[in-house]
């Protein structure tokens, strides 16, 4: 996988067992995999060297990456299909393009390479930049927005929800007074404030004392958690027999969400001690790892940023009335 001179460069997590995870549900001339976070493309290419009969169909919300992986995809011609779009747009993408079912489902969760490589993004704590961590730049609030704008009951729910920050009080206090005098607009004025307001003892385990904090700001800023809750089911609606989906998730949240997600639907939908499943409440998912998969001593040398990663995947075995709304797949 060589990308186009000039292109950010980008090494996928677990590529290779992606791969090999999707790649028996991809077979048959015609099968649709879907990527529903394509980022800079090293995934969806890899796939598509690796299963020729499939057509992959790309999303994503980034402007910037879209083009980038679109330059990177170019030379498998109409085998890929890009589109700018969040992934729980997932059944209008298809419906739009005239797909009922698929055969792949791919979610690779989180900030991608791109996004952590451009300073001017603000998402990297490391390095001063404006505070937008906005997935797709044309639109919706920044993360300077929330913090100056947000009470401090809401900041210190989110901090202590999508960060799971021990000090989200501390932290949205400290934000609304120095608001007061000084809106918080860069990232290091950010960072300069946490290692004010946590204290000193806390500030030396855990990783970086403004990691907690920027997770939270970026997956409220891009309603990561809401539209993950949204697009599991919905891509799991539409997997044909035998299809198979694929999640990569770098933090407890939102690997908490897939794992109850997929569990749910792996079991039969009636209460305990129900001698017999009625017809419409069968499992119609298999999972396919057991618990959830990380990458190897030797992939994380190589790649440090597959370091959190926890990968789960399932194949949809039964066709069922079941909807994944209510906790099954239709």
């Amino acid at each position: 996988m060589n990308p186009r001179a000039g292109e950010p460069t980008h090494v996928p997590v677990l590529a290779a067992r992606v791969v090999a995870l999707l790649a028996p549900a991809l077979t048959e001339p015609g099968s649709v995999v879907v990527d529903t976070t394509l980022g800079l493309g090293g995934h969806a290419e890899a796939l598509l060297e690796e299963c020729p009969q499939a057509h992959l169909i790309g999303l994503d919300r980034d402007p910037q990456a879209l083009a980038a992986a679109g330059r990177r995809l170019e030379r498998f011609g109409d085998r890929a299909t890009c589109v700018h779009a969040v992934y729980d747009q997932l059944p209008e993408v298809l419906d739009d393009l005239g797909h009922r079912r698929v055969h792949g489902v791919l979610f690779d969760l989180g900030v991608s390479s791109l996004q952590l490589d451009e300073v001017e993004r603000g998402f990297a704590y490391s390095r001063d930049a404006p505070l937008d961590m906005r997935m797709d730049p044309t639109q919706g609030p920044t993360a300077a927005d929330v913090l100056n704008t947000y009470s401090a009951a809401e900041l210190a729910r989110i901090l202590r929800t999508y960060g799971e920050e021990r000090f989200a009080r501390r932290i949205a206090d400290a934000v609304v007074r120095q608001r007061e005098t000084t809106p918080l607009a860069t990232s290091r004025q950010l960072v300069d404030l946490l290692r004010s307001a946590i204290p000193g003892a806390d500030r030396q385990v855990g990783g970086h004392p403004a990691k907690r904090t920027f997770q939270a700001l970026r997956i409220e800023v891009n309603g990561e958690i809401a539209a993950l809750e949204r697009a599991l089911p919905a891509a799991v609606d539409r997997l044909a027999v035998g299809g198979r989906v694929v999640v990569l998730a770098y933090h407890s949240l939102e690997d908490r969400l897939v794992k109850q997600t997929l569990g749910a639907l792996a079991r039969p939908d009636v209460p305990p001690g129900v001698p017999a499943v009625p017809p419409g409440h069968e499992a119609v998912l298999r999972l396919l790892t057991r618990g959830a998969e990380k990458a190897t001593p030797e992939e994380v040398e190589s790649n440090p940023r597959a370091t959190s990663v926890r990968m789960r995947a399932a194949e949809r075995i039964l066709d069922s009335r079941r909807t994944a709304s209510r906790g099954g797949a239709a």
